[in-house]
């Protein structure tokens, strides 16, 4: 992606279900469940890069004993600094303890962190806020009853933290931060001591406090405490929780908008965001990793049975269509196929902009997430000239130069853009901005014939166009082309994500810009006092509509794109320039099972999406510069 974003995090949960010292004596080594971790984390590594944490919780374990152990870290490569802290525990432990303890469980879980059966992992994009140790998950919420311990970690933005946060008070509780993750857990953990208390109550006159404890964590019913604390969300999460005896739970919103799969064996339980990730550790066939359903919770119980549940009221399914185009790791097959078509598809409009002069146009792609997308308008425009010559040949229809020619002529493909420096942009002040832009990509030059060739350079999105505008056109141009195509392979982003992407303020992006200035053009300026007004009246209606999208009505796609042409044009430019964008409709036949559109379309899958879109708006209009959610 050109306009770098932060976006979605991503978790990481394993259950053991054997004691230890299964592993211990099968693999010979106690680090089996530290390994697969790492191994899950660092396949999901592109889903978070600003922070990373882990938890672990030995079952079992006599009162006396630590048992549960976490560790957290915003440090450069924290991933691989947290495991390397975990390792030399366990180096410690087989100094200590020589090979004999080294591979006894009982010795282990009294004397050392980490050799626990069930672990969790979190990877972190800090989309919003300071960005401190005290932000990375996994979160602790501790308990001098093991029932009542509580750790979440989860790949979520709610757009009802205010909500959430006034029932915790109406509860009784004083939280001490005004966060989604904060709320989430201690909304959970209230219910948590809630069910707690009520199978205490129901044992009390019957058995000791010892024994009652024993029953509670029988008893406990996880899905009895989200059913409870989860009614309330509003947002896309998958959340993931562990009780301090053991059970687990990984929770998906009801419109599935945020990801979760999951694998089972006689060995494990493993749930991760990407399948890839739960592909390399185990190396099972991809259709034993099932898919999360949405408004369901994978519960494991202590004893490692484990089961899905529905936790919540399903929704339309809307999962997120960037974690297809741009988040995901394209090694995941479906995804790879997806990106191909999109690629594919946008082989008419590519066409139609060269004027169908293949012999004179040069491909080439923004590296590096586009470049699957850029195979599949390869292989387009390969079907597109296969049908040429079947014209040719079978039908007898003219052409120019002998037939040697049309049998040998292939698209002319050069790698065009280079990322030259890892410089993180997006985190730069404003003032910064322009200058670091400028020197993040170079340009291969002497391949370009001057004043003929035309560029067509494909990109997975386009959000603020910053990029584009300061630094990649401006290198093209320098190669004297005859015109530069610029394509995305996403639609026009005209909507502020509110589920878990950095993407919350109306001006940032250049398709809402371009409006602006059609609006202003067309004389239909007083269209945004309208919908200001309609946005203000819309406060506390839970049923209001995006009235934003009223913006975008006048004027079609088209309009839309060459209007971001001209907005990103630099200065001086002297080649021709084009701008083109998928179609939704071609976006829904590449990824049909994943028609989360919202941030295309205004089509939010939840009421407080547009709650959030239209106070977007406003913030714009009145120059608060805050999030809207």
């Amino acid at each position: 992606m050109s306009d770098p974003i932060k976006h979605e995090c991503g978790i990481a949960h394993l259950r053991l279900r054997k004691p230890l010292q299964y592993y211990i004596d099968k693999y010979n080594t106690p680090l089996y469940g530290a390994n697969k971790l790492l191994l899950l984390m660092k396949k999901m590594q592109n889903r978070g890069q600003d922070g990373a944490g882990i938890a672990n919780i030995k079952l079992g374990l006599e009162p006396g004993y630590r048992y549960i152990s976490r560790y957290r870290s915003i440090d450069a490569n924290s991933l691989q600094k947290i495991f390397d802290k975990v390792a030399k525990k366990f180096n410690k432990a087989l100094k200590e303890g020589g090979k004999e303890k080294f591979l006894n469980e009982e010795w282990l879980k009294k004397n050392y962190g980490f050799t626990g059966e069930v672990w969790l992992g979190h990877l972190r994009y800090g989309t919003h806020g300071k960005n401190s140790i005290e932000s990375c998950h996994p979160f602790l919420r501790q308990n001098n009853w093991r029932s009542r311990n509580l750790v979440v970690a989860g790949n979520f933005n709610m757009t009802n933290v205010d909500e959430l946060f006034d029932i915790l008070i109406s509860l009784g509780q004083n939280p001490k931060e005004k966060t989604d993750t904060v709320t989430v857990m201690e909304k959970i953990g209230h219910f948590l001591d809630e069910e707690n208390q009520e199978i205490f109550d129901k044992h009390k006159f019957k058995l000791s406090n010892k024994d009652i404890t024993r029953k509670i964590e029988e008893e406990l019913s996880m899905i009895n405490i989200l059913k409870k604390s989860c009614k309330d969300f509003d947002g896309g999460y998958t959340m993931a929780g562990m009780v301090g005896h053991g059970a687990s739970f990984v929770a998906r919103d009801p419109a599935g908008i945020r990801p979760a799969y999951y694998y089972a064996d006689e060995e494990v339980v493993i749930v991760a965001s990407e399948k890839p990730a739960i592909k390399t550790a185990t190396n099972c066939a991809y259709d034993e990793i099932k898919e999360i359903t949405p408004g369901h919770a994978l519960i494991i119980n202590q004893d490692g049975s484990f089961m899905e549940e529905q936790f919540i009221d399903i929704l339309p399914k809307k999962s997120c269509s960037f974690e297809r185009i741009y988040f995901s790791r394209s090694s995941d097959p479906d995804i790879y196929r997806e990106r191909k078509k999109l690629g594919e598809l946008l082989v008419p409009k590519v066409l139609e902009s060269v004027n169908f002069d293949l012999k004179n146009t040069i491909f080439s792609f923004i590296p590096n997430s586009a470049e699957t997308a850029f195979l599949g308008l390869m292989s387009g425009l390969d079907e597109y000239l296969v049908a040429k010559r079947k014209e040719i040949i079978l039908e007898g229809k003219p052409h120019s130069g002998d037939l040697e020619d049309v049998l040998s002529f292939r698209p002319r493909v050069e790698k065009m853009v280079i990322k030259d420096a890892k410089l993180r942009t997006f985190i730069a002040d404003d003032s910064s901005r322009d200058e670091l832009v400028a020197n993040v990509y170079d340009t291969t030059y002497e391949v370009v014939n001057k004043g003929i060739d035309n560029l067509v350079i494909i990109d997975d999105s386009i959000v603020r166009g910053t990029t584009l505008e300061k630094s990649i056109l401006t290198l093209l141009d320098r190669l004297e082309p005859k015109k530069i195509v610029i394509v995305s392979s996403a639609p026009q982003i005209r909507f502020p994500d509110c589920y878990g992407i950095d993407m919350s303020k109306m001006k940032d992006f250049v398709a809402f810009r371009a409006v602006l200035e059609l609006l202003e053009e067309n004389n239909k300026s007083y269209m945004l006092d309208e919908v200001l007004a309609k946005c203000e009246e819309s406060v506390g209606n839970p049923d209001a509509p995006n009235h934003v999208q009223e913006l975008y009505e006048p004027f079609t796609a088209d309009e839309v794109s060459a209007k971001i042409t001209d907005i990103v044009r630099p200065k001086g430019m002297k080649a021709e320039l084009e701008v083109i964008f998928q179609s939704v409709d071609n976006l829904h036949k590449a990824c049909p099972d994943h028609k989360g559109d919202w941030y295309f379309t205004g089509n939010f899958p939840t009421i407080g999406g547009n709650r959030v879109v239209n106070k977007s708006f406003v913030n714009f209009m009145k120059g608060v510069t805050v999030r809207a959610y």
